[in-house]
């Protein structure tokens, strides 16, 4: 069997997985565990999905895709031996399953089970062999379980664990232990575990087991964080699809080192995920995300492709140096013959404007960029027509409004700093409320505002900025 389909059906195992644990919504246990038997030429891998969750309802694996023809007898031999119980269950049931045969013809072999004597418990073992490489097992299962930690699954400790046998023994490696969804004492909504766990995501990375990059961030607070959520309209034939986004813009203070290239990358890798399960975006989706006019939040997309794992990447024309912008999309639940475009175009917007919204500067349009280059030299025409004024009580009233005191009004750089701060404020709260729904902006100086309306439209710019408004 090809690695990329072995490593496909362990992503589905997972999944399954994952989704018994949240469907018994109590505390579980998913472990995965590969054991290297080297007696073998070439050397066997079995590897095991165990969960602490529901009992399988067996569904699952029958309707499991295995492309016939991309199974290899000498690497796979098509097995899988399941094991699984419901707490109402008095015994454990056992059964082999071929996924060589067609999922028409294939049938579940149920083997002896084995008495409970009582115990209530629940749980699912789902093992295979293969003779794939070690190393490229552990990568692909790493990289898929360090996404579904993003989620911060509620309830679920996650662990992945290597055991490798030699002549004197063997020896056990955890590689991933994460029980972070269970440590989170305070309710959270979904959005905001999704917000928790992009930020770990990105602090390490999105490729150390236990650890942040401390070369490049040394706290959250190098991080802006933007999220949205939206909601499909509940109707008698739907319960209603959620799609939750969530932005993070990250900075660097310096250039990184050459192990820390994805930080300062110009690319995106879209995390994507539907009903807590990481999966390759689809078109419709991607569609969503492209349609967004980016330019008037100051971002220039270049281009969208799909890579080999049907991931979706963005491409940035113009970032500022040393800076990565990371996205993570959840959507649920799957309904029939619906897709998420519209939603993911709204939660992502939503996350946008949340940017904007708390952190200053941050995302500015194209044109309010443009305009706040010509601050400084605004500031200064005002600064010298204030200090060339031989009236005192004119340049005391002028420093009241501006908010400093008396003494400073002689220094001209102060002043000149604080109308362009002024200015440069006037113009990022115009530019957050968008143009259709921009109100007139707040006054350079707190004063009555004196509105003329015959001189409004003569001094208006096409663009919705007005010299009245500063």
């Amino acid at each position: 069997m090809e690695a990329s389909t072995i490593q496909s059906l362990c992503k589905n195992l997972i999944s399954f997985s994952i989704q018994r644990c949240r469907i018994s919504e109590d505390l579980c246990r998913l472990s995965v565990v590969l054991k290297r038997i080297p007696d073998y030429d070439p050397p066997l891998v079995i590897i095991s999905f165990s969960d602490t969750g529901v009992g399988s309802c067996l569904e699952e694996f029958r309707n499991l895709k295995c492309p016939r023809n991309s199974v290899s007898d000498e690497n796979f031999d098509g097995v899988l031996s399941i094991t699984t119980t419901s707490t109402c269950d008095c015994e454990i049931f056992h059964y082999h399953l071929n996924l060589k045969e067609t999922v028409a013809l294939r049938k579940l072999t149920r083997l002896p089970s084995t008495p409970k004597n009582g115990a209530k418990f629940s749980g699912t073992e789902v093992s295979l062999s293969t003779c794939e490489s070690v190393d490229e097992l552990i990568a692909g299962i790493t990289c898929f379980l360090q996404k579904i930690l993003i989620l911060k699954v509620p309830k679920v400790a996650i662990e992945l664990v290597v055991e490798r046998a030699n002549g004197r023994g063997s020896g056990y490696e955890n590689l991933l232990l994460s029980n972070e969804g269970i440590l989170l004492t305070l309710p959270m909504s979904n959005v905001e575990r999704l917000t928790s766990g992009l930020e770990d995501y990105v602090l390490k990375h999105g490729n150390m087991f236990d650890q942040q990059c401390s070369s490049c961030f040394l706290s959250r607070e190098h991080l802006k964080v933007g999220s949205g959520v939206e909601c499909s309209t509940e109707s008698t034939r739907s319960t209603g699809q959620v799609v939750e986004a969530v932005i993070i813009i990250s900075r660097l203070p310096e250039p990184s080192s050459p192990s820390c290239f994805r930080a300062c990358s110009a690319r995106t890798e879209v995390l994507y995920f539907e009903d807590f399960t990481p999966c390759s975006i689809p078109q419709s989706s991607l569609d969503g995300l492209t349609s967004i006019d980016w330019k008037s939040y100051g971002l220039d997309l270049r281009t969208s492709v799909l890579d080999g794992n049907d991931c979706a990447m963005l491409e940035w024309e113009n970032l500022p140096p040393h800076t990565h912008i990371d996205i993570v999309i959840h959507c649920y639940p799957q309904q029939k013959n619906q897709g998420y475009k519209h939603l993911v175009k709204k939660a992502i917007k939503v996350a946008l404007d949340s940017l904007k919204q708390r952190y200053k500067g941050t995302l500015l349009s194209a044109h309010a960029i443009k305009i706040c280059s010509y601050a400084p030299d605004l500031a200064r025409t005002i600064t010298g027509l204030i200090l060339s004024s031989n009236d005192t009580e004119f340049q005391k009233e002028c420093c009241s409004l501006l908010g400093m005191q008396p003494h400073v009004i002689g220094v001209e750089k102060k002043v000149e700093d604080c109308i362009t701060e002024k200015i440069v404020a006037i113009i990022e709260t115009n530019d957050k409320k968008g143009q259709r729904h921009r109100e007139s902006a707040p006054l350079l100086f707190d004063g009555e505002y004196i509105h003329e309306p015959e001189f409004q439209d003569e001094y208006e710019g096409e663009d919705g900025y007005s010299i009245l408004d500063l």
